[in-house]
């Protein structure tokens, strides 16, 4: 599993911008900038609907005023899915990011296999990172929900 001080993986996303779907790396997305990373385990999933991303939803401002350059919503989901889990839940001021085939969620070792549930599933878990480099990581136990909210994270910055 990713530790703090690693440099993340080199892989790529994708998410829906405006009419279309876009193909990034880590590299385009972390490289000189200080990001907040969440990752939960299916969008429109009840406690990932409920309170982790409304959370970073209603804590944005203060997270930026931390100094962060974006925030980022990640799940082994499509590219459309997060687009419109994210539009459900004006979300439009964080990056909505498809891990579509868990290529991040498997190279920093958070994958979650969960059967006929939904497969690869990331586990639930926050992070820090600057110019690429982990500097906080709050990564849950199965089925909790209490280090990776946006105030434990405002909490690090």
């Amino acid at each position: 599993m990713i530790e703090v001080n690693d440099k993340l993986p080199s892989v790529q996303f994708q998410f829906f911008d405006t009419n279309e779907v876009k193909t990034v790396t880590t590299e385009d997305l972390f490289a000189g900038q200080k990001v907040v990373l969440f990752a939960v385990p299916g969008a429109f999933t009840p406690t990932c609907s409920e309170s982790h991303l409304p959370g970073y939803v209603v804590n944005f401002d203060k997270i930026k005023a931390k100094g962060v350059d974006k925030v980022i919503c990640l799940s082994v989901n499509d590219a459309f899915v997060m687009s419109s889990w994210g539009k459900a839940h004006n979300a439009e001021h964080l990056l909505m990011l498809a891990d579509g085939g868990a290529d991040f969620t498997k190279a920093i070792g958070l994958e979650a296999e969960t059967g006929i549930f939904g497969g690869i599933r990331s586990r639930r878990y926050a992070m820090i990172v600057d110019d690429g480099i982990v500097t906080q990581l709050n990564v849950e136990e199965p089925k909790e929900f209490a280090v990776s909210d946006a105030e434990s994270i405002l909490a690090l910055l």
